[in-house]
C-alpha cells in the first residue's frame, strides 16, 4: 500500500509564490506516476500536472509557464512550485499517485488561498 501526505499550502497575495510538497510512503516501487489535482468549492476536481516514473511531465493549459512539478531527490517526494498566483488558483490541492495495478491513491489535500 501507498500513503501520501501534502504540505506547503497557505495564504498568499496575487502575484506571489508557494511551493507544495508531497511525500509517499509504503510500497513506492509500485508507483508509475505522481501528480497534483485541485478542487474549488462547488467545482469538480481538475488535473494540474503529473510526472511519470520515467520523468515525463505535463500540465493543464491554465498553469503552463507558472507552475513547475519536480522530484526532490528520492522518488518518493515531489514538489509543485507555483508562481504568478491568481485568485482563480484558490483551491484545495491534492497529491495523487497511479500504481502499476491501475489504482489511484490520494492525499488529504492542502488549502491554497490567493487574496486580491
Amino acid at each position: 500500500q501507498v500513503q501520501l501526505v501534502e504540505s506547503g499550502g497557505g495564504l498568499v497575495q496575487v502575484g506571489g509564490s508557494l511551493r507544495l510538497s508531497c511525500v509517499a510512503s509504503g510500497s513506492i516501487s509500485n508507483i508509475v506516476a505522481m501528480g497534483w489535482h485541485r478542487q474549488a468549492p462547488g467545482k469538480q476536481r481538475e488535473l494540474v500536472g503529473i510526472i511519470t516514473s520515467s520523468g515525463q511531465k505535463m500540465y493543464v493549459d491554465s498553469v503552463k509557464g507558472r507552475f513547475t512539478i519536480s522530484r526532490d531527490g528520492a522518488n518518493n517526494r515531489i514538489l509543485l512550485q507555483m508562481g504568478s498566483l491568481k485568485p482563480e488558483d484558490t483551491a484545495v490541492y491534492y497529491c495523487n499517485t497511479r500504481l502499476r495495478s491501475g489504482d489511484n491513491v490520494w492525499g488529504r489535500g492542502t488549502q491554497v488561498t490567493v487574496s486580491s
